[in-house]
């Protein structure tokens, strides 16, 4: 038995993250900082002083997803979260091209922030000492840094994370402290909340983009095979994520408005959208924490793209696994239980893009950053949507003892709110990529676009390598060697005749094991 094992190909660090290290990844994904310091002017400008409810519905919207989501991935294993939820639920061309739309959703939110890097990097540099630094050499060495950080171990990652991600919400916490204690310009106020502010027509540009600043809250699942007691830290890993962004960015924001007041923040965003942060928490700390926040900035977009590395290589091995993606993506460091080769590949692909947007003289930001991750945001929302569709359908199709609120109530009504949201971004694009309505339409239409191929190479799939599509997002089996390995769903006696030879197993309604519910 020795000597098999020792045999055997490495596999990923099981029984390595706890609750809080998931929660690292996934809400460093959502980049806290940037999102305030870069986006929330904007939200402010559009919405008015009612701008934090914005950040607090859509909270709300995503904790009742959360709900069937998490409850589902109790009862499906797979490491490709969001495309093994679809195929289990919905079937397989649309999990085949969910899986599709995920990689180059996952990917867009990536890539495109490089340029993000490249930009807030040059201006920090600025700035700070005054050196006008080119974008693209900070972008490519970023590339490498993040490289680095996907190759080594995923605890790493963790820790990295882990730090970087209280440097970006401490230098949050301090201005907002400032405030507080110094009680804003007139007093504080609770205006913000106040109906007639919320209830206003600005508030579904704020809606676009607070839905926005969530994106990768999702990819708690991801990290399965690598999380201790995945039944129990999945699901507190993503309502923590989801109720931490939430509270959090609401309360920046209504602290920002106080620092101004009410009746001149509005104007003072409009003033100097990308400077109203710094000086903010320049006036109520001071000049040196206004430097600090360049810095964190940039380390913050830094702690974006490792998560978002990570969330992707993940997405590679579980479909090169499959084997829908070349069996070499499966690959796994020896010693540091990494996907590397499929971290190689996406540092790769993205050096591809970062260098072809800088040939075509493409501008880091307004190019780059907007026109990629766009489509990428607009596809993981369609994911969402899918995915809450499939938890019904799913409890529907097999027996089980979660409660009608779990199974039902929760993704019907969340997917009803998806279907908003999603209209909402599609329909506000022009405000988040600031182009003209040809390039709108095209960013907008790649989601459905990637839809359709996805279903055509699932029906390609069926055809020419019937066994791969038969067994797309079937249980993963247990490695009973694996250290930390998740024990495998007791399955109640069947008699074989319920399940026909042509249907896998994992696709037919064989009874499953009664689930604790939380």
């Amino acid at each position: 038995m020795s000597s098999s094992t020792s045999d055997k190909p490495p596999g990923l660090r099981t029984g390595t993250l706890g609750t809080a290290d998931i929660s690292f990844f996934v809400v460093s994904a959502a980049a806290p900082l940037t999102v305030m310091a870069g986006v929330a002017p904007i939200a402010l400008v559009l919405g008015g002083i009612g701008a934090p409810a914005g950040y607090l519905l859509a909270g709300i919207t995503l904790a009742i997803f959360a709900i069937g989501f998490t409850t589902m991935s109790r009862h499906v294993r797979s490491g490709g979260a969001f495309y093994a939820y679809i195929a289990q639920g919905l079937g397989t061309p649309l999990g085949i091209a969910a899986a599709l739309v995920a990689m180059v959703g996952y990917n867009g939110m990536e890539i495109g922030v490089y340029g993000l890097l490249g930009s807030a990097s040059s201006d920090t540099a600025g700035a700070l000492w005054g050196i006008d630094l080119p974008w693209l050499p900070i972008a490519l060495a970023g590339l490498l840094v993040i490289w680095y950080g996907g190759y080594r171990s995923i605890d790493f990652g963790a820790k990295v994370l882990g730090v970087l991600l209280v440097a970006e919400t401490g230098i949050l916490v301090l201005l907002a402290g400032g405030v507080l204690l110094k009680g804003g310009a007139n007093g504080l106020s609770l205006a913000s909340f106040a109906p007639g502010n919320v209830l206003v027509p600005g508030t579904a540009a704020v809606l676009a983009f607070a839905f926005s600043a969530f994106t990768g809250f999702e990819s708690t699942v991801i990290y399965r095979r690598e999380a201790r007691d995945p039944a129990r830290t999945i699901p507190r890993a993503t309502y923590i994520a989801v109720g931490f962004l939430g509270l959090f960015y609401a309360f920046v924001v209504w602290t920002v408005i106080q620092a101004f007041g009410d009746d001149k923040v509005v104007a003072a965003a409009a003033g100097d959208t990308g400077g109203l942060f710094f000086a903010a928490i320049t006036t109520y700390v001071g000049p040196w924490a206004a430097d600090l926040m360049h810095v964190f900035i940039v380390t913050s977009i830094i702690a974006s793209l490792l998560a978002f590395h990570n969330a992707i290589n993940r997405y590679a091995l579980a479909l090169a696994e499959e084997g829908v993606l070349p069996a070499a993506l499966g690959r796994i460091h020896p010693r540091h239980r990494s996907p590397y080769v499929a971290g190689l590949a996406q540092t790769v692909l993205g050096a591809g893009v970062v260098l072809g947007f800088a040939a075509a003289g493409a501008d880091p930001y307004t190019q780059l950053l907007l026109w990629v991750n766009t489509p990428g945001m607009l596809g993981l929302m369609a994911l969402m949507l899918l995915a809450a569709l499939a938890v019904v359908r799913y409890f529907r199709r097999v027996p089980h003892q979660e409660g009608a609120l779990r199974t039902l109530v929760a993704p019907v009504t969340a997917a009803a709110l998806l279907v908003v949201a999603i209209w909402l971004v599609a329909s506000k694009v022009a405000l988040f990529t600031g182009a003209s309505p040809t390039v709108n339409t095209v960013l907008v239409a790649v989601v459905p676009a990637v839809l359709v191929l996805g279903l055509l190479l699932a029906y390609r799939l069926r055809r020419t390598r019937p066994e791969i599509y038969a067994r797309f997002a079937e249980e993963p089996p247990t490695d009973p060697h694996a250290e930390g390995a998740e024990a495998p769903c007791p399955q109640p006696p069947t008699s074989s005749s319920s399940t026909p030879a042509s249907v896998p197993p994992s696709r037919a309604a064989t009874p499953l094991s009664p689930s604790a519910t939380d």
